[in-house]
């Protein structure tokens, strides 16, 4: 259950709503063969290169699979194993208070899920990400952030665990409603407290120097409205090579940050191209629509567990050691059921956000005013995202626009808005950054 709900925080700041910006103007696309211009972009990725980037991608089909067969596996072994049982057998001789029991029913599983999904986890995140190059720390270092990241979930999701079973005890007909609230909640105090108390775990967090990139970053933030008192600069470097900004928190925790790659890799045009798009994502609203569509998507999961579940339970709890779906025993079942649910629900999400990306995109555009800055990046994600999918992959695999579709963005942007405007021969583009 922990890794679905650790998936929906993923997926805060990627949501919005389409948004016509109206910038168009009229009859200076004849001059410029749009589809020349993206091609002179695209066909830089080539041989060896595009063969490793296309490799590594469609991998990734297969990873979303299996990782929902392993998750799936591993609660369905605690639950046939009763080891979920077992721990609320030994969670009640400790406390009689149902919360008390709830907790301590929950950190041993959130344990046992952690230790068996580690050898996955090791492959996906580290061996698999080292053989195509892509994560710069050794092992020790790799695996001393995911026990960070593990003993912070520690301290949250057995919170939103025991609140989720406290309004299942008290309105069993509707307490996937007041769940989904909870999520809601949980979702908000993770971005007010983020980028202040946990981000810096993992990075350091230096204020920004001044200069003409970060006035060009202040004056976009300011003609948009987006608070630019905080700008940061994180070394995620010492994790990868990929770029990597974002806008995030909540009210007074809000910030501007650009990880070091993008300030060392890139022209100063594509860190604008890179900040229009972020600076979208908060202008477009999209933290708060994000919290709606996650909210909606949760409800609809654990509405089917408060249908599927009890019938499930009432078939198989005794050999299972569950009671009801009050009983936290129920947890492992729980993860079964929002990891098929999940799984199924993909290529919607994936469309989601993709949508919405794209939506950033062109506010960025008009924000920053560089097509050819925005191409640049958009080719420098080739080294890990498939450049050229057909539409049907890209609408079912792919959570953000292709390459080529966000090059051929920026080459209609700029027949659109540019007086004049004229091709560019890129030539080898550096790839391997986000």
């Amino acid at each position: 259950m922990t890794r679905i709900i650790m998936m929906a925080v993923a997926m805060l700041l990627a949501l919005g709503l389409p948004m016509d910006t109206g910038f168009a103007q009229e009859g200076t696309a004849s001059a410029f063969d749009v589809e020349q211009a993206s091609r002179a972009y695209i066909d830089t990725l080539k041989g060896e290169d595009l063969e490793k980037s296309n490799s590594y991608f469609e991998g990734g089909y297969w990873l979303t699979l299996w990782g929902a067969v392993v998750g799936f596996l591993i609660d369905f072994f605690l639950l046939k194993s009763r080891l979920t049982s077992k721990f609320r057998q030994w969670a009640e001789r400790k406390s009689k208070r149902n919360w008390a029991v709830t907790w301590l029913t929950a950190m041993p599983y959130l344990v046992a899920s952690f230790v068996l999904s580690m050898p996955w986890s090791i492959y996906t995140g580290f061996v698999r990400e080292k053989q195509y190059d892509l994560v710069s720390q050794g092992f020790g270092t790799w695996a001393g952030e995911q026990l960070i990241g593990f003993v912070i979930s520690l301290f949250i999701f057995p919170l939103l665990i025991i609140a989720i079973f406290a309004v299942i005890r008290r309105a069993p007909k509707i307490w996937w409603l007041w769940g989904t609230g909870i999520v809601a909640i949980f979702l908000f105090i993770g971005l007010l407290l983020a980028p202040v108390f946990i981000s810096p775990l993992f990075n350091d967090y230096t204020e920004m120097e001044e200069g003409p990139v970060r006035d060009r970053i202040v004056a976009m933030a300011k003609s948009h409205d987006v608070p630019s008192e905080n700008i940061y600069v994180f070394n995620q470097s010492k994790q990868h090579k990929r770029i990597s900004a974002n806008v995030s928190g909540v009210g007074p925790t809000i910030r501007i940050s650009l990880n070091d790659n993008l300030l060392e890799r890139t022209a100063p045009e594509e860190v604008a191209a890179v900040m229009g798009h972020e600076l979208g994502h908060y202008v477009l609203g999209h933290t708060w629509r994000t919290i709606l569509i996650i909210g909606l998507i949760i409800a609809i999961g654990l509405f089917l567990i408060s249908r599927i579940a009890p019938r499930l339970i009432q078939r198989h709890g005794e050999k299972w050691g569950v009671r009801s779906v009050s009983d936290p025993a129920a947890l492992p079942l729980f993860g079964m059921l929002l990891t098929i649910y999940f799984l199924a629900a993909t290529p919607a999400l994936n469309t989601l956000i993709r949508v919405n990306e794209s939506d950033a995109d062109l506010f960025g555009l008009n924000a920053a005013k560089e097509p050819d800055g925005f191409a640049k990046v958009a080719m420098r994600l080739s080294e890990y995202r498939k450049i050229e999918p057909g539409p049907i992959e890209e609408m079912l695999f792919f959570d953000h626009p292709s390459g080529a579709t966000r090059v051929r963005m920026a080459m209609q942007w700029k027949a659109d808005n540019v007086e004049n405007p004229s091709m560019v021969e890129p030539g080898d583009l550096e790839a391997g950054t986000e």
